[in-house]
C-alpha cells in the first residue's frame, strides 16, 4: 500500500477539467455519472445528510447497485453520525458497501472523536472520471436554502489524472471490502490540455504535501494570488509567504468569510487581518452566505480546488485532497467569478475599521503564530487513530446498522 502514496505528487499532462459551483452544478452531475456508471463507483465524503440530497446520492447509488455496478462509500463517523437505520439499510441491502471512518462511541452523549477527520471529499466512477473539491452531501449546499446556504466550488475531471485520484481511493478501502475487490485498471487514455497534481494530507507520508505545493507557487507568483478559502487561519510561513509576494508587488487578494457558519472563524482569522493589511494584502469578506470553499489561483495558469481549509485542522490533523491545476481556461474562470463575488457580494477590510481593539489584537497574533508553528508537534503527541474503518451489515442481522469493527493492517495505516 506504501505505492499508492508513491504515485501521488506527480504532474500528470492531458486531464480536462470543468468547474461546479456550489450544489447546482456538482450535485446533478455527480449523480448522473453515477447512473450512467457500468463497472463501480467510489465516494468519500464527511458529511451526507439525510435531506433531499442525500436522498438524491441514496436513489443514484441504489440505482447503481441493483444494475450490479459496485457502489463503495466511506464516509466520517464524525460527519455523518445521524443517519437512520431505515436509510442506511436500503442501501445495503441493494448491494452498497459502506464504511465508516474513525468509528467511536459517544461519551456522555458527546462525540469523541473530534481530530484527524476524513474531510476528503471524492468520487470516482468507472476509473475514468473523477469530481474533487469541497462539497457535501447536504442540502445547504443548495442557493434555495436561503440564509443557510453556503459557497462552493468541486472539479470534474477525466484524463490521466484520474489513475492518481483512483490509486488514492484504494488506499482508503478496509481489510473488510479488500478481501473481495478486484482494482478496475483506470482510463489513462489523453482528455485535454490541462496539467494536473493530486496533493493528499495525511498523518504518515504526506502530512504537509498540500501546503507545500501552495507555498511553492506562491514563492513563484509575478503577478496575482487570489485565495477564497473557509477557514483561514494558516501557518507563520504561510502567511509570510503572502507578505513576501505583496512585497514584490504581486496582486494579493483573500476572500475570506464575512458571514461565517461558525463565529469563531471569523475571529480567528481577523487575528491576521492587521499584519497582512500593512503589507498590502487586500482582504474581502463575503457576506452573501458562509463561505465553504477552498480554491486559490495563481498567476493566469495555476489553479487549486479541494477539501483543505487553509486552518490547523486541515493542515496538520485531517485527511485531505486538493488537485492542483494547470489551466488558463480555468483559472481565468475561477479569477472572473471571485472577482464578482469581490464586488458584488463582498465588504473590502480596511485597517482604519480594525483600530478597534487593537491592544489586545496584537499579543493574540503573537502568541498564535508561535503555537501554529508548534502546532504538528502538539498534534503528533495525540494518537493517530484516524484510519480506523468499520464496514455496515445488514440492519437485520446487526443492531443499529452496525457493530463490527475492523482495523486496517500495519501497512495500510501507514499508506493513509
Amino acid at each position: 500500500m506504501k505505492a499508492v502514496g508513491a504515485m501521488c505528487g506527480i504532474w500528470r499532462d492531458g486531464n480536462s477539467v470543468e468547474l461546479l459551483i456550489n450544489g447546482e452544478d456538482f450535485f446533478a452531475r455527480v449523480f448522473d455519472a453515477i447512473r450512467a456508471a457500468r463497472e463501480e463507483v467510489l465516494i468519500e465524503t464527511f458529511i451526507i445528510f439525510e435531506d433531499r440530497v442525500g436522498e438524491g446520492l441514496q436513489q443514484a447509488v441504489i440505482e447503481a447497485a441493483s444494475r450490479g455496478v459496485r457502489v463503495i462509500i466511506t464516509v466520517d463517523d464524525y460527519g455523518t453520525s445521524d443517519l437512520s437505520t431505515e436509510f442506511v439499510s436500503k442501501m445495503i441491502e441493494a448491494g452498497v458497501q459502506i464504511q465508516l471512518f474513525d468509528p467511536r462511541p459517544k461519551l456522555m452523549g458527546m462525540r469523541t472523536n473530534l481530530f484527524r477527520r476524513l474531510h476528503r471529499k471524492v468520487v470516482v466512477i468507472d476509473g475514468e472520471l473523477s469530481f474533487m473539491g469541497g462539497i457535501n452531501y447536504s442540502v445547504d449546499h443548495m442557493a434555495d436554502t436561503g440564509v443557510t446556504a453556503k459557497q462552493d466550488y468541486a472539479v470534474l475531471v477525466r484524463g490521466p489524472i484520474v489513475a492518481d485520484i483512483y490509486r488514492s481511493t484504494l488506499g482508503m478501502l478496509g481489510p473488510a471490502v479488500r478481501k473481495t475487490f478486484t482494482p478496475l485498471k483506470p482510463v489513462t487514455r489523453q482528455a485535454g490540455s490541462a496539467r494536473m497534481l493530486l496533493a493528499e494530507r495525511d498523518n504518515s507520508h504526506h502530512t504537509t504535501d498540500i501546503e507545500e505545493q501552495y507555498l511553492m507557487a506562491m514563492r513563484n507568483a509575478t503577478q496575482r494570488i487570489t485565495i477564497a478559502n473557509a477557514y483561514f487561519f494558516p501557518s507563520y510561513r504561510f502567511l509570510r509567504e503572502l507578505r513576501n509576494a505583496a512585497r514584490r508587488g504581486v496582486k494579493v487578494t483573500l476572500i475570506l468569510q464575512g458571514k461565517p457558519d461558525m463565529p469563531f472563524v471569523r475571529v480567528c482569522s481577523r487575528l491576521t487581518y492587521t499584519w497582512l493589511l500593512r503589507e498590502g494584502v487586500i482582504i474581502h469578506e463575503y457576506k452573501q452566505r458562509a463561505l465553504h470553499g477552498k480554491v486559490a489561483l495563481i498567476d493566469h495558469e495555476w489553479s487549486t480546488v479541494g477539501s483543505s481549509n487553509l486552518d490547523p485542522l486541515s493542515l496538520a490533523l485531517n485527511l485531505e485532497a486538493n488537485l492542483f491545476i494547470r489551466d488558463h481556461a480555468l483559472n481565468q474562470r475561477l479569477h472572473e467569478h471571485l472577482r464578482d463575488l469581490a464586488v458584488a457580494h463582498s465588504k473590502q477590510v480596511n485597517l482604519k475599521g480594525l483600530a478597534k481593539g487593537q491592544w489586545w489584537r496584537a499579543p493574540m497574533i503573537f502568541l498564535s503564530f508561535h503555537f501554529l508553528r508548534h502546532f504538528p508537534a502538539i498534534a503528533g503527541l495525540f494518537p493517530v487513530h484516524g484510519p480506523r474503518l468499520k464496514p455496515l451489515r445488514s440492519p437485520e442481522t446487526l443492531p443499529e446498522a452496525a457493530v463490527i469493527k475492523n482495523e486496517l493492517s500495519s501497512d495500510q495505516e501507514k499508506s493513509l
